[in-house]
Parts: C-alpha cells; sequence; structure tokens
C-alpha cells in the first residue's frame, strides 16, 4: 500500500473523478458511511454522538456521518464552524441530503467555541471533522478555540482523514495544535503523518485506511515509501501437506561471547519460533550449555575462543565457520548477536561478513565492528540485511545520532542504493530500504519493546522469514521476507502489551504472541485497512 503526500492525494481523487468517472459525491459518500461504520462498531454502546463539521469537503464527510449514524438510531448533533451559506464544494449537497433524509438531526452554526460545550461534554463520541488532508497548519480562530474545548471532554474523538490542524505532509511524531484523535480514519491510501505521527491517545489507537472507490490505477506516488503490512501475506499461506524441514532454511546464528549467552540464544530462539525448518548456534564453547538451554530443538557448534572470552579469528580458518555453512547446508545466516567488540570478534566479523555469499543478517556488535567502515559493506551480488537502531547506525557511518534522526528516510534509502543492500533501520516506525530505493514504513511495536534484546529477537525472524519465503534470492521475495518479519515482530510486541503492560512486557514475551501476529489478518470484514492498532 503506497504512502501518499497531500499533493499526491488531491491528484489520485482528480484522476478518480475526471479519468475514472467516479463523482467525488460518491467518494463523499463512501468515505462518510466509513467513518459511521467504524463508530458503530467500535463505539457500540454509545447513543449519544456530535460531529464537529468544517465549511469544506472534510465538514461535508461529517454530514454523511452525521446521516448514517442517525439511520441507525444513534442520537447525532453536528456542531458546524461557521455559517451554511459559507459551505465549499460537495459539502453543500452532503448537508442537503442530511436535512432531507435525517431531519431529526440538529445542525447548529456556531460563531464562538462556547457555544459548542454543553453537546461537546455530554457527547459519548465526538467526530472531527472539521479540516482533512489538504489543510496547512496552523489552526486559527474558531477551529482553534474548539480545539480547547475539546481537550477538557472525557469522550473519544474519532478524526475523519486526519487529526484537524495535523499536516499531512509531515513526518513530526507529534502535531502541535492539532485535535486529539483516539482513531483517525482515512481513505484511499495512508498519508505521511499517518505512518510517522503519533495520532492517537494511547498506544493501541487506531489508524485506518477505508477503500472508497478510487481506482487502484488512480493512485500513484513518486517518493517510493510504501506500508509494511501488505507484505504479511507471504505468512498467510498454509504450508503444503507434504512439507519437511528442508523446504523452510537452516539458520547459522553466529554471536556470543563470555557474558553474554543470551543474546544468541533468544536469536535462536526466535528463529525456531518463527518457523525455521532448522537453526544452529555457532557461539564460544564456554557458553555452548547456556545457549543450548533455550531450546532442545537448538543445535550447536562450537566456536574457538581467544581472549576475553571472545571468538577467535581461528575460526575463519577451513574446518570454521566455512565449514560449518558448508556441511550442515546452511541457508541463512544471522552474525552479531552478544558477540562483544573484545579481542578478535571485531576483526572476525569484518572477515566473515566479507566473505561469506550465503544470505546475511548482520547486527549488534557485527554491525559495530564495521564502525568508521561502511565502506567495507556491500550486497552486490548477494542477499545482505543490516538492521542498526540509530545509535549503531551513526557509529557505522560516522555521525551523531541526532543526524540520523534528523533525515531517516533520506538516510536510510541512500545507504541502501549506495551499497546495495537491505537496511533496516530500527526505531520509532522502522525503515526497511532496499537497493532499488523503495522505502518501507512500519507500523507496528510499542515503547514495551524498548528493552535489550528485542534487537536480537528481530533479527531471528528476519532470518528465519528468508531462509523461508526468499531462499531463490530474488530481490522482491527478500523485500517481502524482510517487511513482514518487521510487521511480525512489531505486532506480536502489540499483542504482548495488549495482554500484560509495557513495564512488564520482557522481549522473550514477544515470542509468546508470534501466533497471534502470525494469524493476524490486516483487512478488516468491510473492507477497512488498520495500519495502526489491533482490531478484534
Amino acid at each position: 500500500m503506497r504512502i501518499l503526500n497531500s499533493a499526491e492525494m488531491r491528484e489520485a481523487d482528480r484522476r478518480t473523478e475526471q479519468e475514472f468517472h467516479v463523482p467525488l459525491e460518491t467518494l463523499m459518500e463512501n468515505a462518510g458511511t466509513a467513518v459511521a461504520r467504524f463508530c458503530l462498531r467500535e463505539y457500540a454502546e454509545a447513543k449519544s454522538l456530535v460531529v464537529l463539521a468544517g465549511k469544506g469537503n472534510n465538514g461535508g464527510d461529517g454530514f454523511v456521518v452525521a446521516r448514517v449514524l442517525a439511520a441507525a438510531g444513534r442520537q447525532v448533533q453536528v456542531l458546524l464552524l461557521g455559517r451554511t451559506a459559507e459551505l465549499k464544494g460537495e459539502a453543500v449537497g452532503a448537508l442537503e441530503r442530511l436535512r432531507g433524509e435525517a431531519p431529526q438531526v440538529a445542525v447548529r452554526e456556531l460563531t464562538d467555541a462556547g457555544e459548542a460545550k454543553d453537546a461537546v461534554m455530554s457527547a459519548e463520541v465526538l467526530i472531527d471533522a472539521v479540516v482533512g488532508t489538504g489543510f496547512k497548519p496552523p489552526l486559527r480562530g474558531l477551529a482553534a478555540e474548539l480545539r480547547e474545548v475539546t481537550e477538557k471532554a472525557s469522550a473519544p474523538m474519532v478524526a475523519v482523514d486526519l487529526p484537524s490542524g495535523w499536516d499531512a505532509d509531515s513526518t513530526a511524531q507529534h502535531g502541535e495544535g492539532a485535535y486529539r484523535a483516539n482513531a483517525v480514519v482515512t481513505f484511499t491510501a495512508p498519508k505521511i503523518a499517518h505512518v510517522f505521527g503519533h495520532l492517537t491517545r494511547g498506544t493501541f489507537g487506531p489508524v485506518v485506511v477505508a477503500d472508497i472507490g478510487s481506482p487502484a490505477n488512480a493512485v500513484r506516488s513518486e517518493n517510493g515509501m510504501y506500508w509494511t503490512g501488505t507484505a504479511k501475506t507471504v505468512v498467510e499461506t498454509p504450508r503444503e501437506v507434504n512439507a519437511n524441514k528442508g523446504k523452510y532454511g537452516h539458520v547459522l546464528v553466529v554471536g556470543g561471547s563470555y557474558g553474554t549467552s543470551g543474546a544468541p540464544a533468544m536469536a535462536s530462539l526466535a528463529a525456531l519460533r518463527t518457523g525455521a525448518g532448522l537453526v544452529t548456534a555457532a557461539v564460544p564453547r564456554s557458553i555452548v550449555d547456556a545457549v543450548a538451554r533455550i531450546a532442545p530443538e537448538l543445535m550447536m557448534a562450537p566456536l574457538r575462543e581467544g581472549t576475553e572470552g571472545a571468538v577467535s579469528m581461528e575460526n575463519m580458518a577451513a574446518e570454521g565457520l566455512e565449514a560449518v555453512i558448508r556441511e550442515k547446508r546452511i541457508s541463512v545466516v544471522a552474525v552479531g548477536p552478544g558477540l562483544s567488540t573484545r579481542g578478535e570478534a571485531s576483526a572476525l566479523a569484518r572477515a566473515f561478513v566479507g566473505t561469506t555469499q550465503v544470505p546475511m543478517v548482520v547486527d549488534a556488535d557485527a554491525l559495530n565492528a564495521f564502525a568508521d567502515r561502511a565502506d567495507l559493506l556491500g550486497g552486490e551480488g548477494r542477499v545482505l540485511v543490516l538492521t542498526p537502531h540509530p545509535g549503531e547506525m551513526a557509529r557505522l557511518l560516522g555521525i551523531a545520532v541526532k543526524d540520523v534522526e534528523a533525515d531517516r528516510v533520506g538516510l536510510a534509502r541512500r545507504f541502501a542504493t549506495e551499497h546495495k543492500l537491505t537496511l533496516v533501520l530500527k526505531g520509532w516506525r522502522t525503515l526497511i530500504a532496499h537497493p532499488d530505493g523503495r522505502v518501507a514504513v512500519n507500523t507496528t511495536g510499542n515503547p514495551a519493546m524498548a528493552k535489550g534484546g528485542s534487537g536480537d529477537i528481530l533479527m531471528g525472524i528476519i532470518a528465519a522469514m528468508l531462509g523461508q519465503y526468499a531462499n531463490g534470492g530474488a530481490p522482491e521475495d527478500v523485500a517481502r521476507a524482510v517487511e513482514a518479519a518487521v510487521f511480525v515482530h512489531g505486532l506480536a510486541g502489540d499483542f504482548a502489551a495488549r495482554a500484560m503492560d509495557e513495564h512488564t512486557v520482557l522481549a522473550t514475551d514477544t515470542l509468546e504472541h508470534l501466533s497471534d501476529a502470525f494469524r493476524y489478518r490486516v483487512r478488516d470484514e468491510g473492507g477497512m485497512m488498520w495500519i495502526c492498532g489491533v482490531h478484534g
């Protein structure tokens, strides 16, 4: 699913009307109906709802919402910011239909925000249809004053298209001066603000994309960004009846050192839980027993140790790691968890990553081994996936973390294309940048996952996905496997936080909810795509 900017959304609407002959009235009817259906489902017990309507087409959507809710037996009021004589565009016809089909709905013209106080404070649900995607902040006048009134209300607020006052093209996490929202229903495709902004109040507040009838060929984007969730379809096909472990990849996890046995253990367990046919952990001999305890299904390959309990360069000899890859028919390597930078560990990581042609996921200390040496990382002719957090990315490039955060999309895209690899830049809205310049934005995950071990779990999931769904190494298969892995990992974290609490969730708790994430279907029955939040 493409992510659009506001200009691209306007163009999609124009092409829908002029080239595909779908009237704007139809789009407005479908949009308002989608919002009303969402409210009826998510707030089924609410009897009294108030629509805050602007004078443009967003307000027109609100009039349709009011009419559909009234037809469903709800008590609805519309608070219009201005006079009916000032309505614009398709909103005029939408108000006429509301008055003709639902005359019981009161439409109050506001000239002062104080006039709305009683209705707002007594509502069970508020619907924000003041301004939409085309608006450029800041809010002024009556719209800004009404926002202050809604801030004092306890009722949940559903935003039509976008919380009023938020810039649709913003990548900011918070929109200062915008209306609050407990849920957002947008149309046709997500906009940039929907995927980068924390638009909803509470971790699990949803952002939903509703199909309102715009043909797929009418939706075009030049920014190269899209949503990860649709990639999850790769894991929704049942396994073949005559399946065997050889069909689902053999993952080799290389890492660990004295005192850091947990990291390779977690990565290995994650690969097993994600469906890899076989998993082998290659770790220093002194921690073999500790790592093996994570699961009886895990196989071990002891590595030689050098100084300080770290792996030795002797493992690059003919009978070392390359022999393990050859003899065990390894299909994917995950290198770095718990490796440390002590002794010869960094030198081994550089040599191993530089010479191994098996598809590889590189994280943690294997990434730190390339600090200020990013020129040595190249994916030409092979599958190479890097999974840095902002600190590791900064070390790779020899820049400050703030410089990474200042232009995450641009930096990730440049690095992936220049080095011909897949870059998973972790953080708020993890990015998956591909060698061809496309960037997928992930919207699952929550603050509970900001704990040690989460990266190790993700690494194991990515490696297992590559082994199962990208064995041939085709670029599109690699892209979908990595995107699905990131999406599923975050979704499992969302289920874990829902079942527990953000404070108490451990990295390994996400594995307990992987089955929930695998079973989850991203498209709702009514043609709605929940791009943020867990529905059902």
